[in-house]
């Protein structure tokens, strides 16, 4: 039966793989695929070709019930949704596959390279990491005016004065002819207008003055507590509580606490500090420091360890014994992916874990050395398909995860005459390390056979030195391999059903007229096909045997992957024919782990050197 739709520009990938007896004749057009930009997803296709496709002969594969049944070319055939809304979610019981995994935990997209685990960095110890700064003592324009700064005054004209002095106590400064003058509280870029008001309220005409801020006042702070330098520290009376902070070596990150800061007076009075405020929302005490003051830093106070799909990976300090949840949830920043969390501790002397969602853990409280995880424990609804070879379309399809390899099928469209549509394949990562392990696994029982056999006499002990030396070049190669992960998908022209699963890649091979004759042969090469060849013709044309070809061992790689190791027919355009070497066991006494590694290795990779 000709499973070739004729007549139509493109179709979807399936007829040469339907496994019932009718096939789709001519599917409808469906114009909603006309403008699918390539790799943007799918959009679902009911039955048909893409508009503006290559011309030649249309196709589709698909197992799906009466797809395309005689007398159907009138009726659109029902698809699978691959894109479904987003308000629907397949949910099925059990537990969830190898493919779909368990929870994960995602780094942000801007710290990909963020070590999953424990976070060591304590929240704000970053505060403290650069160089302290030297104050200058040339003012800004915004800074206040104190008692104790330096203030220097020129009036000339109608009356002359000079004045280089300090700010009293009172806020003035005395300027003969004028009287004291209140400066404190006037910042330094409006010295020089004040100066001027004051003045021409007695000289109104011919006067001019010139005031500047000369130095500013320099106080000494008491830094004590938790620092890496405590002391007495100088700086200006204008600097912030970070600035000495600063200069005594910042809050000690492993026994000082940034939530409990105190400055305490000589009066009596004290101010406490919570840092958080600053390192969240930007805001500090308005607080002017004075001589004398001493700034005092607590002890560390509880503790809780933050990971997993957050943005703020750092351990967080407790404001009191405890921390709502619901706080912990703002300081750490969750991803969108996050869905639940995993808390460990102890409680009263036991240990102590919860596995919560987000809404459970805001009414949570959380203790001292409480670690939280968050993670993403919601299996998605979709998996990613890529597709590749000989295609016409989007390159990328998101499907539901339960979709099938036939049902995929349905939405790809090919063009027949250049597409082997009988020889489609998989490769999948998982299948690519099992295969790895198994080449390993191989490689070392052949290493073991090698290092422990037992020789009678010395010559052979000399023929299995050197036998060995070259065997374990070979496995060195051998260990570089690197499988591709091919799953078998069609046998004997039809589709598997095999469930798909993210990052796999569909591959529809090209329609090639050639064999490939590799192996022990004389001339390894591409033989044109032909209908009537046998497999000894193939071979004599690729120059016959080698010295080392078995005639007895020959494989055959048909283009889907499938290895037929006693084949009885020729093969088919795009197969593969091995010739394997004849390898004597009286020479080579490990021959059987050696022959079966080579042929683990060709097999997996899909090529066999020569060499």
């Amino acid at each position: 039966m000709n499973r070739f739709t004729r007549g139509v520009v493109t179709a979807l990938v399936g007829g040469s793989l339907l496994t019932g007896p009718a096939y789709a004749q001519a599917p409808q057009q469906n114009p909603n695929t006309a403008s699918q930009p390539a790799g943007q997803g799918y959009t679902p296709m009911q039955g048909g070709a893409s508009a503006g496709a290559p011309g030649g002969m249309g196709q589709s594969f698909g197992t799906t019930p009466g797809f395309g049944g005689a007398g159907s070319a009138a009726q659109a055939p029902i698809m699978p949704n691959l894109l479904s809304g987003s308000d629907r979610q397949t949910v099925r019981q059990g537990s969830t596959t190898e493919a779909e995994g368990g929870p994960s935990a995602v780094a942000p997209l801007g710290e990909v390279d963020r070590r999953m685990g424990p976070p060591t960095a304590v929240f704000g110890a970053s505060l403290f990491t650069r160089p302290v700064g030297v104050s200058s003592d040339a003012p800004n324009p915004s800074y206040v005016i104190t008692p104790g700064d330096r203030i220097s005054v020129r009036i000339w004209g109608a009356t002359e004065a000079e004045v280089a002095g300090f700010v009293d106590p009172e806020g003035n400064v005395f300027i003969p002819t004028i009287g004291p003058v209140m400066v404190a509280g006037t910042r330094a870029g409006d010295l020089q207008r004040v100066i001027e008001q004051q003045v021409q309220r007695i000289y109104t005409q011919q006067v001019q003055v010139y005031a500047v801020l000369v130095s500013v006042n320099r106080i000494g702070v008491f830094v004590t507590g938790m620092v890496r330098a405590p002391g007495r520290h100088i700086g200006q009376a204008s600097d912030s509580v970070l600035d000495f902070l600063s200069r005594a070596g910042g809050v000690d990150p492993s026994r000082g606490s940034f939530r409990d800061i105190e400055v305490k007076r000589n009066n009596g009075q004290t101010i406490r500090i919570d840092l958080y405020a600053f390192l969240t929302r930007g805001t500090l005490p308005a607080l002017r420091l004075q001589e004398g003051d001493t700034i005092v830093v607590s002890r560390q106070r509880a503790m809780v360890s933050v990971d997993g799909a957050i943005r703020n990976n750092y351990l967080f300090e407790m404001a009191g014994r405890t921390m709502p949840g619901r706080e912990l949830i703002e300081l750490a920043g969750p991803l969108p992916s996050a869905t639940n969390v995993v808390v460990r501790g102890t409680r009263n002397a036991q240990p102590w874990s919860r596995y919560a969602t987000m809404t459970e853990l805001a009414a949570l409280q959380l203790q001292d050395q409480d670690a939280v995880t968050f993670i993403a424990d919601v299996p998605a609804p979709t998996i990613r398909v890529s597709i590749e070879g000989s295609r016409i379309g989007p390159s990328v399809l998101i499907a539901d995860r339960d979709i099938t390899l036939c049902q995929m099928l349905d939405h790809v469209a090919v063009n027949p005459t250049l597409a082997n549509t009988a020889a489609v394949f998989l490769l999948r990562p998982r299948l690519a390390a099992a295969q790895q392990r198994s080449i390993n696994e191989a490689l070392d029982r052949l290493e073991r056979q090698l290092f422990t056999a037992t020789s009678t006499t010395t010559g052979v002990s000399t023929i299995r030195a050197s036998e060995a030396q070259l065997v374990y070049q070979w496995i060195s190669r051998g260990r570089r391999i690197q499988p591709e992960g091919r799953l078998v998908a069609a046998r004997g022209g039809r589709c598997s059903d095999i469930r798909l699963e993210d990052g796999d890649t569909v591959v529809i091979p090209d329609r090639v007229d050639t064999v490939m004759v590799a192996g022990e042969v004389g001339a390894p090469q591409a033989v044109v096909w032909r209908r009537d060849r046998r497999i000894q013709d193939y071979i004599q044309a690729a120059g016959g045997y080698s010295l080392r070809g078995d005639d007895s061992r020959v494989i055959i790689r048909r283009a889907s992957g499938e290895v037929d190791l006693e084949p009885t027919v020729g093969p088919a355009p795009g197969d593969e024919l091995i010739v394997l070497p004849r390898l004597d066991p009286k020479n080579f006494q490990i021959a059987s782990d050696f022959l079966n590694a080579i042929f683990q290795s060709a097999v997996i990779v899909r090529t066999f050197s020569n060499n």
